[in-house]
């Protein structure tokens, strides 16, 4: 990871709106989960892809889309390819994620934690029938 997730303390505020992954120019993105396109195009010459998952959306850019608005997608179907245009993470290249529900920004990497399940911790001289 290029840059964390820091979000603004006001709409318009300094921060960071996104995670920023180290990616090589040409390799595949994917799409974080479930959804539709929202937006696949261009914008200030950097390629963009946005997926409405119900009530949130992630971005992705710079990618060269390779999925049209309306598509239906699912998890991990490619979207793009990752843009030969340094920039948004200085002389590297990267892909910016970002996540939003509504106007408020959320950290990408939230999608990928799981949850932790703990289970009891069975004695010795507990018969198997039980742990079945």
């Amino acid at each position: 990871m290029i840059r964390t997730f820091d979000p603004p303390s006001t709409p318009w505020g300094a921060g960071h709106r996104g995670v920023d992954l180290a990616a090589a120019p040409g390799r595949p993105v994917y799409a974080a989960g479930t959804g539709r396109v929202s937006f696949a195009g261009h914008i200030a010459g950097y390629g963009v892809v946005a997926i409405t998952h119900g009530r949130v959306r992630t971005t992705y850019l710079p990618v060269e889309p390779s999925v049209r608005v309306g598509r239906p997608v699912a998890a991990g179907t490619r979207i793009g390819t990752v843009q030969d245009r340094p920039g948004h993470c200085g002389l590297r290249h990267c892909l910016h994620w970002g996540l939003r529900h509504g106007l408020l920004y959320l950290d990408p990497l939230s999608l990928l934690r799981s949850q932790v399940r703990l289970l009891p911790i069975w004695p010795p001289s507990c018969p198997s029938r039980y742990l079945h």
